[in-house]
């Protein structure tokens, strides 16, 4: 497995478990860089600031992949998405994360900061680890988002 570089981000309600993860990917051996993008704090914020920060490292390469989360994954996760080039699923378990990897060959995976540690540590571990499918029916649909991305849809 190739050493890849990840960011994070969350708001108030995803600090917490965001750090934890940090604590825990810092010590993998496949991590390159860790690319922290806020919240800081627990204190109130709004998530679009640091899904921006996030999606802007993705699409700079600064990072390969991104690591999302705010009280349900929803908000972040919608927020990550309209940034051209992110392609981000709100995921609830591992078996998610590796279908939105195989089929969807996507950049960052979003989860609520309700999910347990254990949970969110192989959600990551699974969507780092799970490589994208090429096969054809899946590259065809990727093609035709990215239409829709480019307002090419017809």
């Amino acid at each position: 497995m190739k050493k890849i570089k990840l960011g994070f981000a969350s708001d108030h309600r995803g600090y917490t478990l965001k750090q934890k993860l940090i604590d825990y990917f810092k010590k993998q051996d496949y991590i390159l860089d860790i690319t922290d993008c806020g919240t800081n704090s627990s204190d109130s914020c709004d998530y679009p600031d640091y899904a921006y920060l996030l999606g802007k490292a993705i699409t700079s390469k600064e990072v390969d992949y991104g690591v999302a989360i705010c009280g349900s994954g929803i908000g972040i996760s919608i927020a990550m998405n309209k940034i051209k080039g992110v392609y981000c699923a709100k995921v609830n378990n591992s078996l998610e994360a590796q279908y939105t990897r195989l089929d969807n060959d996507t950049n960052c995976v979003a989860f609520s900061a309700d999910t347990s540690l254990e949970e969110a540590i192989l959600i990551v571990e699974t969507f780092l680890k799970t490589d994208f499918s090429n096969l054809e029916r899946h590259q065809r649909r990727i093609d035709k988002v990215k239409k829709i991305e480019e307002n090419l849809y017809d």
